[in-house]
């Protein structure tokens, strides 16, 4: 699914392990099942929490914006590149991450799933 040639976006396979991933759904999605290590800030709170953001990516650093299929983490992707910042939605979301075999927890680091 695409949204738009003005979006900069990137594949589930063509990230690796360590990349900063910031996931923008909703805490029940979140609660469900999430990639271990994502910082977790929903959409409705996304511009009143914007500083978590930025304390927690690295700096200099591409942040790689997920949601359940595309649609919510390209505009916060968009929302990031006209701050500045280097970032890139990641085509398909979780759906696509679970069914590349990407592991998903829980918070408990229990087996998950994507709402």
């Amino acid at each position: 699914m695409r949204f738009g040639a003005g979006v900069p976006t990137v594949e589930v396979t063509d990230l690796k392990d360590g990349d900063f991933l910031l996931d923008v759904r909703e805490d029940d999605e979140w609660q469900a099942g999430h990639a271990e290590g994502a910082l977790h800030i929903p959409i409705g709170d996304f511009v009143a929490r914007y500083g978590e953001l930025t304390e927690a990516a690295p700096q200099d650093g591409r942040v790689h914006v997920i949601c359940r299929s595309g649609g919510r983490s390209a505009q916060v992707t968009m929302y990031l590149v006209q701050q500045g910042v280097d970032a890139v939605n990641v085509d398909g979301g979780m759906q696509v991450w679970a069914a590349a075999g990407r592991p998903v927890v829980t918070d408990e680091g229990q087996p998950g799933h994507i709402l």
